[in-house]
């Protein structure tokens, strides 16, 4: 049995709007949540990287002062013990690492960045693209059971491919859109949810 995690909302905050919050740029705290399509988004924001001449490490230094939700850790301990842990995130490796070392390193698949040789982050490398619902359709080939969680719109199709999914505090606009679905407010919920698959299979 596998559980496929989203990564920034649902363990940690989301690394862009902090980064907005440092740099004072509103625009950077539109996100997934926001924008369904991808590559918009990314090309918004490596353009707003350029015009204002941030660079990798500044992005960096703002990850160093994150920590996981209050609960994280805890959660996350508790489901790898039920489950094979992956997490599906939409995020780069440049990023995660810190907050990886302080998840104790759960798998991780997501993306990466190009950078130049001034710090400049110039393009990314999808590792796949979709490569969340993909990556559920390949575990499924292996004969493994998957339920996910996530909270953006870059998490349906996984979510749709799952054999048990639950987003995890979307916001309203994916409540209503989306109100097929099974929603979790917190991490006991979320924890009840993963139980509730466990027993039913």
């Amino acid at each position: 049995m596998l559980a496929c995690l989203d990564l920034e909302g649902v363990l940690i905050p989301e690394i862009w709007i902090n980064v907005a919050e440092k740099t004072g740029i509103e625009k950077l705290k539109i996100t997934t949540r926001d924008i369904s399509d991808y590559d918009e988004l990314m090309t918004m924001r490596l353009e707003i990287l350029k015009e204002n001449n941030i660079k990798l490490k500044d992005i960096q230094d703002v990850i160093s002062t994150l920590s996981p939700m209050e609960g994280a850790v805890e959660f996350l301990n508790w489901l790898k013990g039920e489950y094979q842990v992956i997490i599906l995130s939409d995020t780069f490796y440049q990023f995660a690492h810190p907050l990886m070392k302080q998840l104790n390193f759960p798998t991780l698949f997501c993306h990466n960045l190009t950078i130049d040789s001034s710090d400049n982050i110039t393009n990314y490398v999808l590792r796949l693209d979709n490569h969340k619902q993909k990556a559920v359709e390949k575990f499924h080939e292996l004969n493994f059971k998957v339920a996910a969680t996530g909270d953006s719109y870059n998490d349906v199709n996984m979510l749709k491919t799952a054999d048990y999914a639950v987003f995890y505090k979307p916001p309203e606009s994916i409540i209503k859109e989306f109100s097929d679905f099974e929603f979790a407010n917190n991490y006991d919920e979320l924890k009840k949810c993963f139980e509730s698959f466990l027993n039913n299979e």
